[in-house]
Order: structure tokens, then C-alpha cells, then sequence
């Protein structure tokens, strides 16, 4: 994201620090959850490596003793299973990842609770490493339940400290106590009525 691109869209230098801080917080986000993968990925190679040679030097050793060539196949059969479920976390941890990735791109309020509205079987990564499957969720779930975004719009908001809200009224209208009330919480406005009612 460049900074010429969004002054071209007219936003001031604080609106362009502040988009482009928020831009850089999901940038060491995304480098994080890269990070993580890569050490995961990385500790897994080394287990599988390691029990690779191990099985290698039991099969040397059992070629001639069938007991210990079935605790052999025994052996390669858990760890091809165990390889499997390894393999499988792996992809799930970078499903489970690109996912989040998307989400937040779109401003989702909670991660957690839009979840629980996606169809996570449809979500998967095609053969060129593409996350599908979501994008038509996320419109959907946009016109149906918009309040789950974040829209970026803010309303101002000032309560009255359990006053009753002011009303316009005429110095004439308004009781002794009413009168009283005005000149001590907005000295101002009752001035202002005063000059108008021609007092």
C-alpha cells in the first residue's frame, strides 16, 4: 500500500499515518503466523527425517530375523500413519491460517464467532495453492448478517447524564425552576433566551 495512492484518494497525512500504521500491524501479523508455520513445518522434516534413519538402521539390522522383521512392518506401519496425521495438522494449521488471513481482510468483528457460520468443508486450497470456497461465504454472510463487519464508520455519541434532553423553548414557557435549572447548567443559553424574549 503506497502512500501516493491513498493522497490520491484525498485522505490527509494523519489519515494516511493512521491507515498505513493499521496496514503495518496486519503486515507483522501475517509475517507472524508465516514464521510459525515455516518452524512448524521445519520441526516436522526433522522428526520425519529422524525416524526415516532410524528405520533404516532397524532394517539393516532384522533382515535375517523374521520377529523382528514384523515388529518391522508393525513399526512402518504406525509411522506412515503417524506421517499422515502429521502431514494433515500441517495443512490444517495453514488452512486454519489463510483463513484468519481473509477474515480480518474483511474486517470481521470476530474471528471465532463467524466461524461457527461457515461451511469449513467447502474451504479448502485448489492445485495451485489458492484458498476457495470462502470468498462467496463472506459475501453471503455480508448482506445477511452485516453487524458480524466492521463497516470503519463511527457515530458520535453524547449521553445526557440522566438529564432529560433540552428542548427549545421561550423564556415565557418555561417555569421558575426551569428557569433557574437552564441559568445554572447553561448560563449561555439562558442569556441567549433572555436577549430573545427582550428582557
Amino acid at each position: 500500500m503506497k502512500r501516493e495512492k491513498l493522497k490520491s484518494l484525498g485522505l490527509s497525512d494523519e489519515q494516511i499515518k493512521a491507515v498505513m500504521d493499521i496496514n503495518g500491524v496486519d503486515i507483522e501479523k501475517a509475517k507472524s503466523n508465516v514464521d510459525q508455520l515455516t518452524e512448524e513445518n521445519k520441526s516436522l522434516k526433522e522428526q520425519m527425517a529422524s525416524r526415516d534413519k532410524d528405520l533404516k538402521k532397524l532394517q539393516d539390522q532384522v533382515k535375517d530375523n523374521e520377529d523382528l522383521s514384523n515388529q518391522f512392518k508393525d513399526l512402518q506401519k504406525k509411522y506412515k500413519t503417524d506421517t499422515q496425521a502429521l502431514n494433515e495438522k500441517v495443512e490444517t494449521v495453514k488452512l486454519n491460517s489463510a483463513i484468519d488471513q481473509v477474515l480480518s481482510a474483511n474486517k470481521v468483528r470476530n474471528n471465532k464467532a463467524i466461524r461457527g457460520l461457515l461451511n469449513s468443508d467447502e474451504i479448502k486450497f485448489d492445485k495451485d495453492g489458492n484458498l476457495t470456497g470462502l470468498d462467496d461465504q463472506i459475501k453471503s454472510l455480508k448482506k445477511s448478517d452485516p453487524y458480524l463487519f466492521d463497516g470503519g464508520q463511527k457515530t458520535d455519541y453524547e449521553p445526557t447524564n440522566g438529564k432529560e434532553p433540552k428542548v427549545d423553548k421561550k423564556l415565557n414557557d418555561m417555569s421558575l425552576v426551569e428557569r433557574i435549572e437552564l441559568k445554572q447548567s447553561d448560563p449561555d443559553a439562558y442569556e441567549n433566551l433572555v436577549k430573545q424574549s427582550g428582557f
